[in-house]
């Protein structure tokens, strides 16, 4: 294929693969919640056992950046969405995204203050090397 060329990644110099994921909270419109579901939904179907041996310095070197779209980006607790991650150093970034809909039904007992359900997606890039400035 001609005309095939990488993009500059702004978080790290080489870029091994990019995982995408799904989250929503159906009830209680947590933001937050919908997040880490996402972010886990983006790196729970895989197994990549080479890793620590393709990046200088191992896990250790590894840099993630994770993009969070979600309709409510101001309420995501950052900390809690880069728990998910076992290795590297993750990057956070939450932008407006996502979905916000009705799901039909306000459940009080399960903290819905109305019918919305918060959904986000979430894409994981993964590589190592520090950028130069």
């Amino acid at each position: 294929m001609s005309g095939r060329r990488q993009v500059p990644n702004p978080h790290m110099t080489e870029v091994l693969f990019v995982e995408v994921g799904f989250g929503c909270d159906g009830h209680g419109q947590d933001v937050t919640k919908a997040a880490t579901r996402a972010c886990r939904n983006a790196i729970e179907f895989n197994s990549l056992p080479a890793m620590g041996k393709l990046i200088p310095n191992g896990y250790a070197g590894m840099r993630l950046h994770i993009k969070i779209g979600t309709p409510h980006p101001e309420r995501v607790d950052v900390e809690r969405c880069k728990e998910i991650f076992p290795y590297g150093l993750p990057i956070v970034e939450v932008v407006q995204g996502g979905l916000s809909c009705g799901s039909g039904i306000a459940v009080e007992e399960l903290g819905d203050k109305g019918d919305e359900m918060c959904i986000a997606v979430a894409a994981v890039t993964v590589g190592y090397g520090e950028p130069s400035p």
